[in-house]
């Protein structure tokens, strides 16, 4: 386990720390996650722990505390680029960060766990512990609640230097 645990950290806390906006937290979801792994392997003398099975785990400690803190910041990393200027990208990221902030704990946990962890909604429903037809319901309203909670793009008129 110890060679697994050297060659998984860099890759678990990388991941956990990417969704947590304190790396006090980050250190103690790593630190649950590696336990959880222990008990388990403890337990099922038969289980191979592997990198992405550690990440799985922690995945659902990180659930485990998003519904303990009623908090679930998440940086959005992977914003599509709409052209050529990497500072649009960077802008876009940013809005959508500040604006997953304004939401309510479990619509930024559903949003994340469904477009930034890329998880299909069934997944999404057994993390968060409801049933499938529940997730999707509230991933409707996270989706309306991220668009009304974003800002309304700048629109230059024609008249005050613009082109026409």
């Amino acid at each position: 386990m110890l060679a697994v645990y050297d060659q998984a950290l860099p890759a678990v806390y990388g991941f956990v720390v990417r969704r947590c906006a304190d790396r006090r937290i980050a250190e103690d979801v790593t630190s649950e996650t590696f336990l959880a792994a222990m008990d388990s392997v403890r337990r099922h003398r038969d289980t191979e722990p592997t990198t992405p099975w550690l990440i799985g785990i922690a995945r659902h400690k990180l659930a485990d505390h998003w519904r303990r803190a009623q908090r679930t910041p998440e940086p959005v990393e992977d914003v599509p680029d709409h052209g050529d200027d990497p500072w649009d990208t960077e802008l876009d990221r940013m809005v959508a960060h500040h604006t997953l902030g304004q939401l309510t704990p479990i619509h930024r946990a559903v949003l994340t766990l469904r477009y930034v962890d890329d998880l299909p909604v069934g997944e999404c429903a057994e993390i968060l512990g409801r049933t499938v037809g529940a997730t999707e319901a509230l991933l409707t309203r996270a989706k309306r609640a991220f668009r009304a909670a974003y800002p309304e793009p700048q629109r230059q008129s024609s008249g005050r230097g613009g082109h026409a």
